[in-house]
């Protein structure tokens, strides 16, 4: 048995509200934090190594997944497919290891939704403004007007779902929220849940206290 069960921790935004900045701080602050390596359908980009920045698959193989349930999320953004492999979230879990997961909230949703419902964590990050949203986008360089005018237009809709997050921080300076980000994951780590040597440390104590009847 191990000391502590792993969360799935989810982390959520819009399009340029840091959610990928303050993902990789967190792995930096705890190198034992595990990324959720996600499979997509969409072409690698240059640079990218297949099984480290994403598991690229054909549109027939990914459906395959989803239909046999070895995708413990799944969603269709910008015309490709984007899911979790379930095996390796179950494995690193059950040993005592916290996976992180970069999603939208279709994939959050689902996530806590699952028979892995009880372990996440997640925590949706809002800008400070719409008009901030944008121009950190611009700043970017990653996309063309067009692509950016779409991200905005979808920004709403994530955001709309905000509600239905564990905690939900204003991402208006990158220091301060990943110190809430901090304290929120080293708490979460002491949920009875995540402790299963509780119940047999717990039994331990009755026994002794039974012994000096």
């Amino acid at each position: 048995m191990t000391d502590r069960r792993g969360l799935l921790i989810i982390l959520s935004s819009p399009s340029g509200a840091g959610k990928s900045t303050l993902a990789g701080r967190l792995r930096a602050w705890d190198d034992g934090l595990e990324f959720s390596v996600s499979a997509t359908t969409r072409s690698m980009r240059a640079g990218e190594i297949d099984g480290q920045h994403y598991h690229f698959m054909s549109e027939k193989t990914f459906k395959d997944h989803v239909t046999s349930g070895d995708m413990l999320e799944h969603a269709h953004v910008f015309g490709n497919f984007y899911g979790s492999p379930r095996a390796p979230v179950e494995g690193a879990i059950n040993a005592g290891r916290d996976v992180l997961f970069d999603i939208d909230w279709q994939g959050a949703q689902q996530i806590t939704n699952s028979a892995l419902g009880a372990h996440t964590l997640s925590i949706f990050l809002l800008p400070p403004s719409i008009a901030e949203l944008r121009t950190r986008l611009e700043k970017r360089n990653q996309d063309s007007p067009e692509v950016i005018s779409r991200r905005m237009e979808k920004s709403w809709d994530e955001i709309s779902h905000w509600g239905g997050y564990d905690y939900v921080l204003v991402n208006d300076d990158l220091d301060k929220t990943e110190a809430q980000l901090k304290t929120i994951v080293q708490a979460t780590r002491l949920r009875r849940l995540q402790q299963p040597w509780l119940n047999e440390h717990v039994r331990n104590l009755q026994s002794e206290f039974e012994g000096m009847s």
